[in-house]
């Protein structure tokens, strides 16, 4: 088992790759009294195109089949493991994006017990014809639910015109017409593939011993067999990378009492840093950018505030993700093509922004560093973003030594190499004729 000490935060995080292929991160937390089990499997939405382990030709499975499947995980033929769970005092969830599926316990009890049920749940599927068809009705539910969220419409709108020909354009939870398509032996087939301990992690954080809960893992996964896998090596397809495809405009109406106005760019896998720490300053770097040009102390913020382009809806990210990373920016508007044009005016012309200098970088930066600091007093922010944030052997504990080397060097060069008008597109919602 490798120690790893991250001295300017105190953390000691161990870490060991089991004989199956699954690494293991341990995360002693003195003094909290809740313990997270978090398993995760590098597999989420838009795996949907791949060489199954063991063949040679590739497979197109339905949209929507990894949250499925991870739907279908906590059904087993004795019973819902949500139940056994909170039968030994933890509560249990779990989650899919676009890249990842994770399962995750809480407890303050009977912690190897729950650990070996996550583990063991997760590690036994169990899928009949019957349970399939039945869970297709309530997802079913779960899609038509968002579709009525316009936040929800949005992001996918926006999506769906950078990504037009990428399994990014279709939602995690597929459409009602793929997730009928769906069957048991679909769903063997993909858990068999993307499930094997190689490609998989587990993280435990809280208040234990490192050396007795790595024995508990060593001793459960030893009775376990599974086939001998070389980590690393699923084949995905995705196709091929073209801003040409993306849409420069889009729109559609819903009962809104105002408008919605989203701002995309979508950044070349070409254009990034191949070396782990470098991705990391070019996420941050880009981060940070946006905060300067946008962020709510900016003066473009308050300029359109009080020009009443923008409100307290308004909102940027910037995703750096396994095979995909763009920006987006979010708002409501009674103007909200006015609104998108002031957001290209600014985004286009970062370089020449005045805000964008030494001195607001300095501050933004201690202001992400304070923020990134009182995250970790959070077991339940360390379990969810431990694997979501990891990039090749950095984590989430290595940030603070990265952000302060970011220099506005780093911050235009992250600009320059991201925002583009010509991989841009816009995507509108409507007020329906009659919705006030």
């Amino acid at each position: 088992m490798r120690k790893i000490d991250y001295r300017q935060i105190n953390e000691t995080l161990y870490t060991e790759v089991l004989p199956n292929g699954l690494t293991v991160y341990l995360l002693p937390k003195a003094g909290f009294h809740k313990t997270y089990g978090l398993f995760s499997t590098d597999y989420g939405s838009i795996d949907n195109q791949f060489v199954p382990l063991g063949k040679t030709e590739a497979v197109r499975v339905p949209d929507g089949i990894a949250h499925f499947l991870e739907h279908k995980m906590f059904e087993k033929e004795a019973g819902d493991i949500f139940q056994v769970f909170g039968k030994q005092g933890a509560s249990a969830n779990a989650f899919t994006s676009f890249t990842k599926t994770s399962y995750l316990f809480s407890a303050t009890e009977n912690i190897r017990l729950n650990l070996e049920t996550l583990l063991d749940f997760v590690q036994e599927p169990y899928f009949t014809p019957e349970s399939v068809d039945k869970e297709k009705g309530i997802i079913g539910q779960e899609i038509g639910m968002y579709q009525d969220d316009p936040y929800f419409v949005q992001f996918s709108g926006l999506l769906e015109s950078l990504y037009p020909e990428h399994p990014l354009a279709v939602d995690i939870l597929g459409t009602v017409a793929t997730i009928d398509q769906i069957t048991a032996d679909d769903l063997y087939l993909c858990y068999n593939t993307f499930y094997h301990p190689s490609n998989m992690k587990l993280l435990v954080v809280g208040n234990i011993d490192p050396e007795e809960t790595m024995a508990w893992i060593r001793e459960n996964q030893a009775g376990k067999d599974f086939p001998a896998v070389e980590a690393g090596k699923i084949q995905r397809i995705f196709p091929e990378e073209s801003l040409s495809q993306i849409r420069s405009e889009a729109s559609r109406t819903l009962p809104l009492s105002r408008g919605k106005g989203a701002l995309g760019v979508r950044g070349r896998l070409a254009d990034l840093p191949v070396d782990s720490r470098e991705l990391v300053r070019f996420r941050y770097g880009a981060n940070l950018l946006l905060a300067l040009l946008l962020g709510n102390t900016s003066g473009n913020y308050l300029r359109l505030y009080n020009e009443g382009l923008i409100d307290d809806s308004f909102g940027y990210e910037y995703t750096l993700d396994r095979g995909f990373h763009f920006v987006g920016l979010y708002g409501d508007s009674d103007q909200p093509e006015a609104m998108i044009e002031a957001l290209k005016e600014i985004l286009f012309n970062f370089a020449k922004d005045p805000e964008v200098n030494e001195t607001n970088l300095e501050l933004l930066k201690k202001k992400m560093l304070g923020k990134y600091f009182q995250s970790l007093n959070s077991l339940e922010y360390i379990a969810n973003q431990f694997t979501q944030s990891q990039y090749g052997d950095l984590t989430i504990f290595d940030v603070p030594e990265i952000i302060p080397t970011i220099t506005l060097q780093d911050v235009l060069a992250a600009g320059e190499t991201l925002l583009h008008a010509e991989a841009s597109g816009v995507y509108y919602l409507y007020p329906e004729e009659g919705a006030n």
